[in-house]
């Protein structure tokens, strides 16, 4: 494959020299800025991830600001999400949805205050959405991106780290929740969350120059913990059954069919609303599905039907052999036809027919 080249379209971030300096294999673009996909292997970096401690560059989840009176106002229009009890110091799930029901972005929101939100998004330039509202409505409330680069720390030593760096009052953080830390003359948002099931913490870095400081600091802390820069690892979340925004679930799927409905709870008139009553009611007609695949598989690049009694029955958009469970692991969007655990079907891929199962839970 062709190299990627940076440019002003392209975004390198301000840990990109730490990144290359650790050994970087390979970048794919996500929000128009790198993100690393492999350092070792995607198999030997899931094994270390799930033993030790990894920094992550992820600064490719950009952040949407929110900020003026009509703030929270906005938030309650744009999600399903009921946003009334969110707190100060409180990050929350939210998908969002366009007036058909159909998913927009997953981002998470963090409330730094009443009328401040940061939006920290998946793939996608949903600013432009957000503002399109607030010059339609005449809002009071200003859309920007700020200066923030997110850094992750991920794995089960990542408490051991933090604390060294921030102060033991980083273990103190609850899941979804976060504290602003001190980092040599500033303070930043750290956050427990992460896009790995093996615990962690995302630091929303404001201020490029921070970002190779902080980065130094993280590995000279922790080279006796086997630090190592990392990145979002397929197997690891395939097999929590992290979905991925653009692959796994695109603008043709509602949350309902996401696996989302729990995040649907506003009693208010969101955008999309109405689009979605019938699912509330009555379920989706598709949904989200854990699949074991038969056999050998290679990489899943394109979405992958699922076929029975001579028709397509779903799809499979993420697939990998997981060395730890011994078997393909995949997320598959499934018919209610044939979604019930047990199930077998057709998996087509490009290397052959094979057969797969619907599993009753992911594997984390």
């Amino acid at each position: 494959m062709a190299a990627i080249v940076p440019n002003r379209r392209v975004r390198k971030t301000p840990f990109t020299p730490g990144v290359e300096a650790e050994g970087v294999k390979g970048y794919t673009v996500y929000n128009h800025t790198l993100l690393a996909t492999v350092f070792e292997s995607v198999e030997a970096d899931a094994a270390h991830l799930k033993q030790h401690v990894q920094v992550w560059d992820v600064s490719c989840e950009r952040q949407v600001q929110i900020k003026g009176p009509d703030a929270l106002q906005l938030m309650k229009m744009l999600s399903p999400r009921d946003l009334d009890r969110m707190q100060a110091d409180q990050c929350y799930y939210v998908p969002i949805v366009d007036h058909n029901g159909g998913m927009l972005n997953d981002p998470v929101a963090i409330k730094l205050a009443d009328d401040h939100y940061w939006l920290s998004v998946a793939d996608g330039d949903l600013w432009q959405f957000v503002l399109g509202i607030v010059i339609a409505l005449g809002l009071n409330v200003e859309i920007t991106e700020p200066d923030v680069f997110p850094l992750a720390v991920q794995g089960p030593k990542a408490n051991d780290l933090m604390a060294r760096i921030f102060g033991d009052g980083v273990r103190d953080i609850n899941f979804f929740r976060y504290k602003r830390l001190a980092f040599e003359d500033t303070s930043f948002v750290v956050a427990r969350s992460g896009w790995s099931k093996q615990g962690g913490f995302e630091i929303y870095v404001e201020g490029a120059d921070y970002g190779m400081p902080l980065w130094n600091t993280l590995f000279a802390n922790g080279r006796d913990l086997n630090v190592r820069a990392g990145c979002p690892n397929g197997i690891e979340r395939i097999e929590s059954g992290l979905l991925s925004f653009g692959s796994d679930m695109r603008r043709e799927n509602t949350p309902y069919e996401c696996g989302l409905a729990r995040f649907c709870n506003s009693p208010l008139d969101y955008i999309g609303k109405p689009a979605l009553l019938d699912q509330a009611a009555n379920g989706p007609p598709r949904q989200i599905r854990p699949l074991v695949i038969d056999g050998a598989i290679g990489p899943c690049t394109e979405s992958w039907p699922l076929r029975a009694d001579g028709r397509q029955v779903g799809q499979v958009a993420s697939a990998a052999y997981s060395p730890e469970f011994g078997v393909n692991v995949a997320i598959g969007m499934v018919d209610r036809s044939h979604w019930d655990p047990g199930t077998r079907i057709e998996v087509m891929t490009e290397h052959g027919m094979r057969w797969s199962e619907v599993q009753e839970t992911f594997w984390r």
